[in-house]
């Protein structure tokens, strides 16, 4: 598997426009971004590839990266920083399989699955695949895995993708809380590669209106707020699944300058080889 970063930012991306504080000025001063989060999975094997997430940033991050469209994509949740880059479809593709879990949200009251069926109804470029959480499908000569993690009040999937020819593993923790059920965590253990949710520093959960949740032993949060994990809990979740290699994405701007751009954050861009 080939892995590209197309965008390793939060819903803002870095740097987030008319923004001016210093983690944004020197990510513009770099030349460097963390656009709205997607990934590009190439299997070398079958010449195919896999878009895990569609962002409204689709068009920069495929003209920027040079990757090869997409055979297929699979959608975590439908939070529009990870689902409305699929409008580009238009024009785009003559028919791109769009994979998503089947199980209805007490929130919307339908399943992601439905939800992208609704909402792109008008769009007869994209077919809805509707799989079940915890039972791998195959698409682009890869098992793919959605595992249910914890991201209130919607729910929201990670990923376990792994090459059946080559054991190799990659895993996506999805946006999520530190609370993933562990069910889902022994789906996602033992990866080549982690892309873990991190938006922030625990040091800023002092600034969250409903502070930090799931301390660990000495009292740092893992979970900023209720939804997304602190880089802190993001390492800790790492070191639970024994993963060999992990990067931190769906990053804010909120992390401090002399943080921002340290391991293990990642930036637009990387590329990896499992």
């Amino acid at each position: 598997m080939r892995i590209t970063l197309l965008g390793t930012g939060d819903t803002t991306g870095t740097p987030t426009p008319g923004c001016d504080c210093e983690t944004c000025e020197r990510a513009r001063e770099r030349g460097v971004e963390r656009s709205r989060f997607s990934v590009h999975v190439g299997n070398e094997r079958t010449g195919e590839s896999l878009l895990v997430d569609a962002s409204p940033d689709f068009r920069h991050q495929f003209l920027t990266e040079g990757v090869p469209l997409p055979d297929a994509t699979v959608i975590s949740h439908v939070h529009f920083d990870h689902l409305d880059g699929l409008g580009n479809a238009y024009r785009l593709f003559d028919d791109l399989p769009v994979h998503a879990a089947d199980e209805v949200d007490p929130v919307t009251e339908e399943s992601v699955a439905d939800t992208i069926r609704d909402k792109y109804a008008y769009l007869d470029r994209i077919t809805v695949h509707d799989r079940t959480p915890f039972e791998p499908f195959r698409t682009c000569g890869l098992d793919v895995t959605l595992v249910p993690v914890d991201h209130p009040p919607m729910i929201c999937y990670g990923l376990a993708i792994e090459d059946p020819e080559t054991g190799a593993k990659l895993s996506l923790t999805g946006d999520t809380s530190y609370d993933v059920p562990e069910r889902s965590r022994e789906a996602l253990a033992d990866p080549d590669l982690l892309l873990a949710d991190a938006i922030a520093p625990a040091s800023l959960c002092e600034h969250h209106p409903v502070g930090g949740s799931h301390h660990d032993s000495a009292g740092v949060p893992r979970t900023f707020g209720t939804k997304h994990m602190t880089r802190e809990g993001a390492l800790s979740l790492a070191d639970r699944l024994n993963a060999d290699r992990t990067r931190l994405v769906h990053l804010s701007h909120f992390y401090p300058v002399e943080e921002a751009f340290e391991e293990p954050l990642a930036i637009d861009g990387e590329r990896y080889r499992l």
